[in-house]
């Protein structure tokens, strides 16, 4: 019961019916181990899990942009630091941008991966108000973009590739970040990450946010967790911007085209990642092998090009984002 209480507050609208059809299997199943009479249910609870797990299926393969976007947003959903303490066989996490800040919005440090040295950084969100508080929700800071820049060049003089995890509503547009640099911190990334000769991957896992998430963001790969969002701004702001209403939130996500599905077809996602049914915060184990093995296996393919292939891919990659032909010509 305290479990379910717990719980309760974090459940989305979609999962209350699986939610609620587990609870029925768990009271039955308790009443049977409860009784004296010896009753058999386990036909019973094995048709009730058959429906629970067809009912999980149903609901995770048709949800709608809005509802992908709770999804990535949840507060269980596994952060930067949880996929590479699980991933990494060692991390030791550095700080500073050696300009006077240390953003804990932006994390980073050097580890090992499958037994190859990497540099790895990503936003790093809160779990509770008080940890969001201190993390900003995962909006870095002019400072938190130069130490993400400082590792990377780090990760490029010594020859160690560079692995980004993109988890943010956006840069922080505080008017202190204004007054330190913020468009100029993430315009050096944006024009620095191209040049680097080290292999990159970009994996948004949860929410990628505006110019916050593309400070990290340029890479020889993008890649996105299933429920994982991409967006040039919330779905909240686009409705507040073009209809003057925020509650029409749901409308703009869809209209923006957000979700891994929308962003592969469009050619601008190399790699989409499944998540297990139910959604990485519901197998938080599982979902961090997968990511882990999808990251290896793209890293021994890059790691056989040449420096200048790499940056040949990079520059391509990106210079094919935003073309399209007129059905008229």
């Amino acid at each position: 019961m305290t479990q379910s209480k717990n719980r309760q507050p974090l459940l989305l609208d979609f999962e209350k019916p699986l939610v609620e059809l587990e609870n029925r299997i768990e009271q039955i199943r308790n009443l049977a181990q409860e009784s004296s009479d010896g009753i058999d249910v386990s036909e019973q609870i094995h048709q009730l899990e058959e429906r629970a797990a067809q009912l999980r299926q149903e609901i995770f393969r048709s949800l709608s942009p809005a509802q992908r976007l709770q999804l990535a947003r949840h507060p269980r959903r596994p952060s930067t630091l949880d996929y590479i303490q699980a991933i990494s066989d060692e991390w030791v996490e550095l700080h500073g941008d050696r300009g006077g800040a240390d953003d804990p919005a932006l994390v980073g440090g050097v580890g090992s991966l499958a037994g190859r040295p990497v540099v790895m950084l990503g936003h790093q969100k809160g779990r509770d108000t008080k940890d969001n508080v201190a993390r900003n929700f995962g909006m870095a800071s002019p400072g938190g973009y130069r130490k993400a820049m400082r590792l990377m060049e780090h990760a490029n003089r010594f020859g160690m590739p560079i692995l980004t995890f993109i988890d943010t509503p956006g840069a922080w547009a505080g008017l202190e970040a204004e007054h330190q640099g913020q468009g100029e911190a993430i315009a050096y990334n944006l024009r620095e990450m191209f040049r680097l000769d080290v292999p990159i991957i970009c994996t948004v896992i949860g929410e990628g946010g505006s110019g916050g998430a593309l400070g990290i963001g340029v890479g020889d790969r993008l890649m996105m967790l299933e429920h994982a969002v991409y967006t040039v701004a919330t779905p909240e702001a686009c409705a507040a911007i073009l209809w003057k209403d925020a509650a029409k939130a749901p409308q703009a996500a869809e209209a923006l085209k957000i979700t891994a599905w929308d962003l592969k077809n469009f050619g601008i996602l190399d790699l989409l990642v499944p998540e297990p049914i139910g959604a990485a915060h519901s197998q938080p184990v599982e979902a961090a092998e997968i990511l882990k093995a999808a990251l290896i296996e793209e890293l021994e393919i890059l790691c056989e090009m040449t420096d200048q292939q790499r940056r040949d891919l990079r520059y391509q990659k990106f210079r094919r984002i935003g073309v399209f032909l007129d059905p008229s010509d």
